[in-house]
């Protein structure tokens, strides 16, 4: 049996499309309900639903043998797992943003509110400036309108939401997108079943 995280969400539902679409399906998952594993044995397969950001902490301590965890949450954490592929899709980028009428003289600390402080950290890190990172867990947006930063560092998908609260993208840090994931000792002891996987998996990729 494959033991295959999804995320919960859009981002879920449409990977799973894309495992259907691969010859993986289970036609359980379709079915409105609240359950959170799913299983087709003829196929030898099982799947569950978890927060995104828990994905990769499943796939890496074994629960799961893959999973699909978005690029953000593999540079800031740095699980130990192999990323096996680039699904192209649930694309966005992290970015710092700041309000429009911001300006960094730099020469004072820069106060900078994220929930990704290492992906922050990183970036920072060549710039040889002053950054006193605010580690926050939701409404970023909130930090320098009230002037608890002065800038943020989130992921951003349309813009809509730093232009609704008065804010800009100032700098591109990286682009992301949803990876296939996969434990290590699964790699090694199902490695017949997930090479088959990445193969179909990849002729699904636009």
């Amino acid at each position: 049996m494959l033991n295959i995280a999804l995320p919960k969400g859009r981002l879920g539902e449409k990977v799973y499309a894309m495992f259907e679409a691969a010859g993986y399906e289970c036609p359980a998952i379709r079915e409105n309900s609240r359950k959170l594993i799913f299983e087709n044995a003829e196929k030898g397969i099982r799947y569950f639903w978890v927060k995104p950001s828990d994905v990769s902490i499943y796939v890496e301590r074994g629960a799961a043998d893959v999973g699909v965890a978005g690029k953000d949450i593999l540079l800031e954490y740095h699980p130990d797992v192999y990323e096996l592929l680039d699904l192209n899709v649930g694309r966005c980028k992290m970015a710092v943003a700041a309000p429009r009428d911001f300006h960094d003289d730099g020469e004072r600390t820069l106060r900078v509110a994220t929930k990704f402080a290492s992906i922050a950290a990183d970036y920072y890190a060549g710039m040889g400036r002053d950054v006193d990172f605010i580690k926050l867990n939701g409404s970023i947006e909130l930090a320098p309108i009230l002037g608890l930063s002065d800038v943020i560092v989130d992921i951003v998908e349309t813009g809509t939401t730093l232009r609704e609260n008065n804010l800009e993208v100032v700098a591109d840090i990286l682009p992301i997108s949803a990876r296939l994931i996969a434990n290590k000792a699964s790699f090694k002891f199902k490695n017949r079943q997930l090479e088959e996987m990445l193969a179909r998996m990849k002729e699904q990729v636009k």
